[in-house]
C-alpha cells in the first residue's frame, strides 16, 4: 500500500517570455510527479511540453498494475526502466507530430520525472530540470543536468562562478523529441518521512541558490512553491518557472 504524499505545483510565465512553454504534472493518485520545459519556435516548445506530459502519464497509467502490485524492502529497477521508456514514448510521439507539422520541427523539451512508491523514489530524467532532495537541512541535487556548461564543469574546464555566467549556458546536450529516443538517466533511492523532493526548471534554479530553494521549502513545505516562484521573478523572471514540491510523510 502506497502512503500518501503531499505535493503542490505551479508555473509562471515569468516578466520577460510572452509565452510558456513549461508542463507540469501533480498526480497524487499515483504519486506522478512531472515537470517538463519546452524549447522551439513556432509555439514548437509548448507543444513538445504539454505532449511529454500527457504521454508520460498515459505511458504510467498503462502499466499501473505494475506499480500498484509492488512491494519490497529494496527499490525495483524495473519501475525506474518504466519511467525511462515513458520518457522515450514521449519523445516518439513529440518527434513524430514534428513530422506531421514543419513548423514544429527540431522542438524538444527537458523531462524530470518522479514517481514515490512506499518509501522509495524513482527518477527518469533529461535535459537540465531538476530534482532536488530536501532531508535533514541539507539540499542535494540527485539529477545531472544534461547540458554543455555542465559536461565542461564536470570535466575541470571551467569553474562554478563561470558556469553561472557562461554566455552558452542555456545549450541542453540531450532532450525530449527532438529525436525518436533518448538517452534517458534512471534511478532509484531510499526516502525518508519528512523528506522534501523538489522538481524545478531552469528558470527557478538558475535564479536561486540551492540554499534559498532549501530554506523556502524547509519553511513553507509544499506551500513553497509559490514563493520560489515569486523569489525567481524577483530576480529578473527571464524564463518561464515551474516548481513542484513533494513532501514524504
Amino acid at each position: 500500500m502506497k502512503r500518501k504524499v503531499e505535493a503542490m505545483g505551479a508555473t509562471d510565465v515569468g516578466r520577460i517570455r510572452q509565452t510558456n512553454q513549461d508542463a507540469f504534472m501533480v498526480d497524487l493518485n499515483d504519486h506522478l510527479f512531472v515537470v517538463a520545459d519546452g524549447m522551439g519556435g513556432h509555439a514548437g516548445g509548448e507543444v513538445a511540453s504539454r505532449i511529454c506530459v500527457q504521454e508520460i502519464a498515459s505511458y504510467v497509467q498503462s502499466h499501473e498494475r505494475m506499480f500498484k502490485n509492488w512491494s519490497g524492502k529494496h527499490p525495483d529497477s524495473r519501475l525506474a526502466s518504466v519511467l525511462a521508456e515513458a520518457i522515450n514514448h514521449a519523445s516518439m510521439k513529440i518527434y513524430e507530430k514534428a513530422l506531421e507539422e514543419p513548423d514544429l520541427k527540431g522542438m524538444g523539451t527537458t523531462s524530470t520525472l518522479l514517481m514515490v512508491i512506499d518509501g522509495f523514489a524513482y527518477c527518469a530524467h533529461v535535459g537540465d530540470s531538476r530534482l532536488y532532495l530536501i532531508r535533514e537541512g541539507f539540499i542535494y541535487q540527485i539529477t545531472h543536468d544534461h547540458s554543455l556548461v555542465s559536461e565542461q564543469l564536470r570535466a575541470g574546464l571551467i569553474t562554478r562562478e563561470q558556469a553561472k555566467v557562461h554566455e552558452r549556458r542555456n545549450v541542453i546536450t540531450r532532450s525530449v523529441g527532438y529525436q525518436e529516443y533518448e538517452d534517458v538517466d534512471s534511478f532509484a533511492f531510499a526516502t525518508a518521512p519528512g523528506d522534501l523532493l523538489v522538481l524545478c526548471s531552469d528558470g527557478l534554479h538558475g535564479k536561486l541558490t540551492d540554499e534559498e530553494i532549501s530554506n523556502k521549502c524547509r519553511t513553507l513545505g509544499c506551500a513553497a512553491v509559490h514563493d520560489l516562484i515569486a523569489a525567481a521573478n524577483a530576480g529578473g523572471g527571464d524564463d518561464n518557472i515551474t516548481a513542484v514540491v513533494v513532501k514524504v510523510p
